[in-house]
């Protein structure tokens, strides 16, 4: 998107929100002048000037303070801003684009996002689908891995087995692409030349996902008591019983729960605060 607008020839700079400390994030988005705080020894430019002319993305928006969300605005609005501790207004032309994993809408309605920011950045909203709804990416994304992993480990060609792709589509994949690829890899590490089932691990750290959401005493899943919920809400539902189906199972422990699932902690952190779930409700 920056190399082909008209920007191009301008810097691409990259900021996750998230990384930052709320305290810092103002002075690292605008600016900030000398003394302005302890620590501030010298005068420094924000990303939005470094971006001057270029393009500014802002990853993890969603994780962003209310108070520079509405600093952020302004400048979406106005195109000026004001370092911190300084008093002259700079301006600034840059284009921005946003990410963020969380459903902005639902942010806004429970009153962690601004609703002007929210329809500012709402111009033309780009979706990228978690992996479960296009599983038919996952050949081609796991043939790209095998070849990415064995020239970044220095091993001959690798291939998958017909049955290892097979097995490979029939899960979810609450990791989307990265636990993808960091399964892809320990293949690759672990294998002869070709990769077979025997070489692959257990999905998620337990059970194959197809056959681990929450079942009546008949050993299948009765999805009737579903029926009315929309798609969404439906594999939202679903992902909550196995995370607390899980998490019961490992007593909490978020650490043993992520490692079992093959995901991050912060990932895990991330899904239980967007699905409600909580320890208190354990208890």
């Amino acid at each position: 998107m920056h190399e082909a607008s008209a920007f191009a020839k301008g810097a691409f700079v990259k900021v996750n929100c998230a990384a930052i400390p709320p305290e810092l994030i103002e002075s690292e988005l605008f600016g900030h002048e000398r003394g302005a705080f302890t620590g501030a020894a010298q005068r420094r430019r924000g990303l939005f000037e470094v971006a001057d002319g270029g393009t500014l993305f802002l990853d993890e928006i969603g994780d962003m303070s209310l108070e520079a969300q509405a600093k952020v605005l302004r400048v979406l609005q106005t195109g000026e801003l004001v370092r911190v501790g300084g008093e002259k207004t700079i301006r600034v032309d840059c284009r921005v684009i946003a990410a963020t994993n969380k459903d902005l809408g639902r942010e806004v309605t429970a009153g962690r996002f601004r609703d002007d920011l929210f329809f500012r950045l709402n111009v033309v909203p780009l979706r990228s689908p978690p992996l479960r709804e296009r599983l038919e990416d996952i050949p081609l994304l796991a043939a790209a891995f095998v070849r990415q992993c064995c020239a970044e480990n220095g091993f001959r060609p690798k291939r998958l087995s017909p049955a290892v792709v097979e097995r490979l589509c029939a899960y979810a994949w609450p990791g989307n692409v990265r636990e993808l690829r960091n399964v892809i890899e320990r293949l690759v590490i672990m294998s002869d030349e070709e990769i077979t089932e025997r070489d692959l691990p257990p999905l998620g750290g337990g059970p194959r996902a197809t056959s681990s959401a929450p079942a009546p005493a008949g050993g299948e899943v009765d999805l009737r008591r579903y029926s009315s919920l929309p798609l969404r809400d439906f594999r939202d539902q679903i992902e909550r019983e196995f995370l607390k189906m899980k998490l019961d199972e490992l007593e909490w422990n978020i650490s043993r729960t992520a490692a079992a699932l093959g995901i991050e902690r912060t990932n895990l952190h991330k899904r239980l605060r967007a699905l409600g779930l909580s320890r208190e409700e354990k208890e």
